[in-house]
C-alpha cells in the first residue's frame, strides 16, 4: 500500500496556485511542490491541518491509500 498526495487535484479544482497556498498556510512553497508532485517522504500533522483549514476540506480529500501494482 502507498500513501498518494491528491493536492495538486485539489488546487485545481479550487483555482488556488501552490504560491497562494504557501502565502495563506505558511508552509514554504518548495514544501508544498514536493507535496503536490507526490515526491514527499513525511507530512506534518499540523501542516495538513492549516491546508485543510485553507481548501475547507477533510484528510480524506487530500490523502488516499491505494494498493501497489506487483509486476
Amino acid at each position: 500500500m502507498k500513501v498518494v498526495i491528491k493536492l495538486s487535484d485539489l488546487l485545481a479544482i479550487e483555482n488556488i496556485s501552490q504560491h497562494e497556498l504557501s502565502r495563506r498556510t505558511g508552509i514554504r512553497q518548495p514544501s508544498i511542490n514536493e507535496m503536490c508532485r507526490n515526491q514527499t517522504s513525511r507530512l506534518p500533522l499540523d501542516n495538513l491541518a492549516k491546508i485543510c483549514e485553507v481548501l475547507a476540506c477533510d484528510i480524506s480529500d487530500i490523502l488516499k491509500l491505494e494498493r501497489e501494482q506487483s509486476d
